[in-house]
């Protein structure tokens, strides 16, 4: 189904920016009015910033799990038990892994037990975050909050990895690009030429001779970059599951030029909206920021919030230990100060991640239109770099012919 892109007024005069499914422009846009938004802009999005999806193999995604959280509120709203809620969300989900945590939660549910002792025998699928919510809202009697909850929350995390994806995509197809054009250059294109050179028994210009002397090293020992390649990636994924590694990755991904900016606005928004939701729930402090610290994917920001729960339990202020830290934006640390001073610790945490996800959006939308045009002149250059070794010889051979004619 069609994924449209809408900025959008709310009753409130909040301006928001988010996706919605449906299968034309104007049945988004009815059922956006039916909300009682106000539509500003609204266009389907293009294929490079849809999220890419797999169906049936793998976990799910954070798309699986908000239209299943949509799907459970719906079911649930209309009156149908718990029981037969699951048993009906295992007939319409797609991915396998899913399906088959919903079928033995609804088994274990009939057996007697609560939902979320169900969920937690599947962490792969269920994670703590949802576990918790889920535990609170059958505590409180409002399960239903509780999936309603969830469902924003994935659909958060959703658009986060989006946006992440969109900016990684235009160097990933240069790269590509960039690796077929020199295979069909070194391997067909410039031994065609070298024929042609050799016949020509003048000396070769030095650009020429080099991706002459490449072309024929490549073709002999192609097999020795693939080698070279592969363990390259495969070492580097080794290396990210170490402790060291992780940090090292996560130390490059703040400090790159234009995407570390990007990297800590992005686990900014990721703190302030788990931490907001599982306050909201009844956690104590300590008790979400280590559940907050588990849905960091960043190492560095994982240790600062594990670090900040121990100030915490000693007794340290919230907005006091983000400082200690040293991990987040001065808003966040003024925001949490503002909030704990005002007592709506929970308010402004949300406030914040709304913040830094417009952030993130609209960083996103920069780096694309600026990888756009890098994209293309990295290609031109790199293209027309080995053409003009190809001709530089034939244009020095009619040069020294005019001059003989002279």
């Amino acid at each position: 189904m069609p994924v449209f892109d809408y900025t959008a007024m709310t009753v409130t005069g909040k301006k928001v920016r988010e996706t919605v499914e449906a299968s034309s422009l104007e049945t988004a846009k009815a059922s956006l009015r039916k909300t009682g938004y106000t539509v500003l802009d609204i266009r389907e999005q293009s294929i490079l910033g849809r999220e890419l999806d797999i169906p049936f193999l793998g976990n799910p995604k954070p798309k699986d799990m908000a239209v299943m959280c949509r799907q459970f509120v719906s079911i649930l709203r209309a009156g149908v038990p718990v029981s037969a809620v699951l048993g009906m969300l295992t007939q319409q989900t797609e991915n396998k892994k899913l399906r088959a945590a919903l079928r033995e939660a609804q088994t274990s549910i009939e057996k007697g037990l609560p939902l979320a002792a169900s969920m937690r025998s599947h962490p792969r699928i269920f994670n703590n975050i949802m576990v918790n919510m889920v535990a609170a809202g059958e505590e409180s009697g409002n399960l239903e909050e509780s999936f309603r909850q969830m469902e924003l929350y994935y659909e958060k995390v959703k658009k986060s990895r989006s946006a992440v994806g969109r900016v990684m995509i235009y160097p990933c197809i240069l790269l590509f690009v960039i690796i077929v054009v020199l295979i069909v250059m070194m391997t067909k294109i410039i031994p065609a030429f070298t024929k042609s050179f050799a016949e020509m028994g003048t000396q070769l210009p030095k650009l020429t001779q080099g991706v002459v002397n490449f072309s024929a090293w490549f073709v002999q020992w192609w097999w020795l970059v693939v080698i070279v390649l592969l363990g390259l990636i495969v070492f580097g994924v080794l290396l990210g599951r170490t402790d060291k590694g992780g940090r090292f990755y996560g130390w490059l991904a703040c400090r790159l030029p234009v995407l570390g900016r990007l990297t800590v606005r992005s686990a900014s928004a990721v703190f302030c909206r788990t931490l907001s939701l599982l306050l909201g729930s009844g956690l104590t402090l300590p008790q979400a920021l280590e559940l907050t610290a588990g849905s960091m994917n960043n190492i560095l920001f994982r240790e600062a919030v594990h670090a900040m729960r121990g100030m915490i339990t000693q007794g340290w202020p919230l907005a006091t230990s983000l400082r200690e830290v040293r991990r987040f934006p001065a808003m966040v640390v003024n925001l949490v100060g503002v909030g704990e001073e005002s007592g709506d610790l929970v308010g402004m945490l949300a406030k914040a991640a709304d913040f830094y996800d417009e952030e993130v959006d609209a960083a996103t939308k920069r780096l694309m239109a600026l990888m756009e045009p890098i994209t293309i002149l990295v290609m031109t250059v790199f293209v027309v770099l080995i053409v003009f070794s190809i001709f530089l010889p034939m244009l020095s051979m009619t040069k020294a012919y005019d001059q003989y004619l002279q």
